[in-house]
């Protein structure tokens, strides 16, 4: 049995963050603790790579810009959606998540998730820091342990191709 554990200590790999700026009392907060989390671990700040966007429905495809331009090890995508009165809540909120995990799928990039959805600014708020701890550095300590995972199981798909006659 072979059993592959992540690892929090990243000192040579890139990161990318996606945040997005409607809700940036919540969101800056997430992205202060995915920064913060990340240079704990040993990340320089020249290899952390944030880019701002409008809002959630714009998150994925700068996931994937992110990814493909600056060759993250893995991304963060942070984001923000509270609900209102209108639909408009639960197709951001489906759209935004459908559409990072798209991403994930279609280019193999690690994203890790920080996406807060709540029913008030409250519950936002105590996403971003307060009693439910920050979602931003649980995203980032994910970043860390997928894109670690997925160096650990690149080294065995390459060894194997090694071996083939």
């Amino acid at each position: 049995m072979t059993t592959y554990h992540g690892k929090i200590f990243a000192k040579n790999k890139k990161f990318g963050v996606v945040v997005s700026r409607f809700n940036e009392y919540i969101t800056g907060r997430l992205l202060d603790g995915a920064v913060t989390t990340l240079k704990k671990a040993g990340v320089s700040e020249k290899n952390i790579h944030i880019v701002w966007v409008p809002g959630g429905l714009e998150v994925p495809l700068f996931c994937k810009k992110l990814k493909t331009q600056t060759h993250c090890d893995a991304v963060i995508a942070l984001s923000c959606v509270i609900r209102g009165g209108t639909y408009h809540f639960e197709c951001v909120s489906n759209e935004l998540t459908r559409g990072i995990d798209q991403v994930a799928l279609e280019t193999g990039t690690p994203i890790a998730t920080g996406v807060i959805t709540a029913d008030n600014l409250e519950q936002a708020i105590d996403r971003a820091g307060l009693k439910s701890g920050n979602k931003g550095e649980h995203a980032a300590l994910a970043a860390l342990e997928i894109a670690s995972l997925n160096d650990q199981l690149m080294v065995k798909k390459n060894k194997k191709r090694k071996k083939r006659p």
